[in-house]
C-alpha cells in the first residue's frame, strides 16, 4: 500500500496541499517519500484520495491531489463494549478491532474486572494513538471514536442493538439491524446481576462455538463476524 498521510483539512481534488509536522516527519524522515511518489492521505472521517508528492523542503512537503478513492469502510454502524482486560491485551484489542472495522470502542468497567482503576486511568491518549496507527496501517478513511471508560450498567441501557457474548448463555434472535454494540466481558466472565441487566434491557445473546475464548480472542472473533 502506498504511504498514507493524515490531514486536518478535507481538500478539493486537484488542489495541492501542505504537510508540516508529525506527518511530515513520519513521512519524509521514516518513510523517505520522495517527489513524484504516489501516496494516499486521509482526513479520519471518511475523506480518502491518491496524491502524488509535488516537493519534499526541510520542514514541509506538498502533495496534488489526484483523486478520490474507497474509503475502504465496514457498511456496519459496530460499536465494541470491551470490558478493561490486562492492559497489553486490552490494547491489542484496540488495534485489531480497528483494522477490523470498528467505528467506536467503549471501554466498560464490569463487576469481574481485574485491572486496577489507576492502571487504566489516563490511558486515553495512549488508547487514540494505537487506534490512530492501526487506522493509518490498514488503509481506512475514519478513525474510530473511543470513548472513556464507563460502568456496564450505563451502557448496556443504551439504546440501539445490543448483542452480548457469553459462553454459557442460551443464545437467543440475532437482532437485523445495520448499527449494533457488541458487549465482551473480562476474563472471569459476566457477573449474574450483569447478565439479568442485559436481558431487562433486551440484549440478544450469542456463543462464539464450542470452546472458551480469552476475551480478546473473543472480541476480535466477534467483531470479524460482522465486518468480515
Amino acid at each position: 500500500m502506498r504511504h498514507r498521510i493524515h490531514i486536518a483539512e478535507t481538500p478539493a481534488i486537484g488542489t495541492t496541499i501542505a504537510i508540516t509536522g508529525e506527518e511530515f516527519h513520519h513521512a519524509a524522515r521514516v518513510a523517505r517519500v520522495d517527489a513524484g511518489e504516489a501516496v494516499e492521505v486521509f482526513d479520519g472521517r471518511g475523506f480518502a484520495a491518491s496524491g502524488r508528492i509535488d516537493t519534499v523542503a526541510n520542514d514541509t512537503l506538498t502533495v496534488r491531489i489526484e483523486a478520490a478513492i474507497d474509503s475502504r469502510e465496514s457498511p456496519v454502524d459496530l460499536r465494541l463494549a470491551m470490558s478493561v482486560i490486562q492492559l497489553e491485551r486490552f490494547e491489542l484489542v484496540l488495534q485489531k478491532a480497528t483494522e477490523l472495522g470498528v467505528r467506536t470502542i467503549i471501554p466498560m468497567v464490569t463487576d469481574r474486572v481485574e485491572v486496577r482503576p489507576e492502571r487504566y486511568r489516563g490511558k486515553m491518549e495512549r488508547w487514540e494513538k494505537i487506534v490512530f496507527e492501526a487506522t493509518k496501517q490498514c488503509g481506512r478513511a475514519v478513525i474510530p471514536n473511543i470513548e472513556p471508560p464507563a460502568p456496564f450498567r450505563e451502557v448496556i441501557a443504551r439504546e440501539g442493538a445490543r448483542i452480548l457474548f457469553d459462553a454459557d448463555a442460551e443464545p437467543s434472535a440475532q437482532p437485523k439491524s445495520d448499527s449494533v454494540t457488541l458487549f465482551i466481558g473480562p476474563e472471569g466472565g459476566w457477573s449474574d446481576e450483569e447478565l439479568a441487566l442485559a436481558r431487562e434491557h433486551g440484549a440478544a445473546f450469542q456463543r462464539l462455538g464450542p470452546r472458551r475464548l480469552r476475551a480478546e480472542t473473543a472480541a476480535i472473533v466477534a467483531v470479524a463476524r460482522f465486518t468480515a
